[in-house]
């Protein structure tokens, strides 16, 4: 078996994700590194997309035991999406930003999220700064490989966008390049479709044979790309965001992405991404819920469509308006218990672990640390993780104070 096909479960359990595979079900923050975070709203929050505010948040989210801190990936003009609030027209690279958050963590998984095939990239520069990583993370990071759906995304680095099914084709060679670059004892003479390399090596080996490796598909192509390295998969419903039909479709859809898994001799775990609206009563998580909508960022939303419309994306279909601006693949609403009724739900329907992503992060981080966490403890979907000591890092909290 080589390393681009290591299933999960060969990992030592000692290693940071074999250790993450423990829990019933894995805890992800999905990070606002852009403006506007997940929701296309005027209505005032503290969410930013600051390095500190976004490093707070990741220690926050270590402290209360998620596996996962994770940083989309945007290539935007001038305005971003558009609307009064130019709609994730700022953000960090999620490279950089998610690299960076090695140094003032020390549990939680790091995943960064790379066009691969923008520029284009060359498997030796990434072999060599993901082993590099893997050792500053001591075996936290990891790799998310998207190849880029957006027409005018292509256009920004002067390329034409290549066939959607062709694009998994060459990310395949890429990713079996790094494969075999962290694994290759001995210089390595390559001949591919794509990419020529002559007498390279890279070192530092990745302490667990490789780093992370994440995808994020629905289509038939990228499905078959995923369960062949990816350790991770992110799946998305086919019928939208609200939960009652959602939670109807996603057990095929799961059950499907392990079936190719296991016909290709690995195993898998797939997450997915809810909003979580989670407050006392469902009256207030529902008044919320509409008050996002009475503030929607109307140019924003009409932007987002209309840039997804023209690119060949199979995920995230049957969104309508409301669920759009509201953000999340999923939505989640109601109050902690009910909360965790529907995570158990996505669990029963084949889901292994969620990526959070919040309204207004901080507190709502905070309200879900305080209120869900136990819950999911008594309901057997996750086990009790260790505090860690306050003074092991530097806190990012002080630096926002000054």
């Amino acid at each position: 078996m080589t390393d681009t096909t290591r299933p999960p479960s060969s990992l030592p359990a000692t290693s940071p994700l074999g250790q993450a595979l423990t829990q019933p079900l894995l805890l992800g923050l999905f990070l606002p590194i852009h403006n506007g975070g997940w929701t296309m709203s005027t209505l005032p929050r503290a969410t930013h997309w600051s390095f500190d505010y976004n490093a707070a948040l990741t220690r926050q989210a270590e402290q209360l035991g998620f596996e996962l801190a994770f940083g989309p990936a945007h290539w935007l003009g001038k305005g971003g999406f558009g609307g009064e609030t130019s709609y994730r027209e700022t953000s960090l690279d999620a490279f950089i930003a998610t690299s960076a958050l090695a140094a003032i963590t020390s549990r939680i998984l790091l995943i960064s999220t790379i066009h691969i095939l923008y520029g284009p990239w060359h498997p030796l520069h990434l072999a060599k700064f993901g082993a590099t990583l893997d050792h500053i993370a001591k075996g936290r990071w990891g790799l998310n490989i998207v190849t880029g759906f957006r027409k005018d995304e292509w256009a920004m680095f002067g390329q034409q966008q290549i066939a959607h099914d062709d694009r998994y084709q060459i990310a395949n060679e890429f990713v079996d390049v790094l494969s075999r670059l962290w694994s290759a004892t001995e210089n390595l003479d390559y001949e591919g479709s794509r990419w020529q390399l002559k007498h390279a090596f890279v070192t530092p080996k990745p302490q667990y044979g490789r780093p992370i490796l994440v995808s994020a598909t629905s289509s038939a192509a990228g499905i078959a790309s995923a369960v062949r390295h990816s350790d991770l998969i992110f799946i998305t419903s086919p019928v939208g965001a609200r939960f009652e039909k959602a939670i109807e479709a996603l057990p095929e859809l799961n059950a499907r992405v392990k079936r190719e898994a296991a016909a290709v001799g690995r195993d898998v775990r797939t997450l997915i991404n809810p909003m979580i609206i989670c407050r006392d009563t469902e009256r207030e998580a529902r008044e919320v819920y509409q008050a996002i909508l009475a503030r929607a960022d109307h140019g924003a939303v009409e932007g987002f469509f209309h840039s997804h419309a023209t690119g060949d994306s199979q995920s995230w279909r049957g969104h309508e308006r409301d669920e759009r601006t509201v953000g999340g693949n999923i939505q989640l609403i109601g109050t902690p218990e009910q909360i965790v009724d529907q995570l158990k739900q996505l669990k029963a329907a084949g889901c292994d672990g969620i990526q959070i992503c919040f309204f207004d992060y901080e507190p709502e981080l905070a309200y879900f640390g305080q209120r869900v966490m136990p819950l999911l403890e008594q309901a057997g979907l996750r086990h009790p993780v260790a505090q860690i000591p306050a003074s092991s890092h530097v806190n990012p909290l002080a630096a926002l104070a000054t």
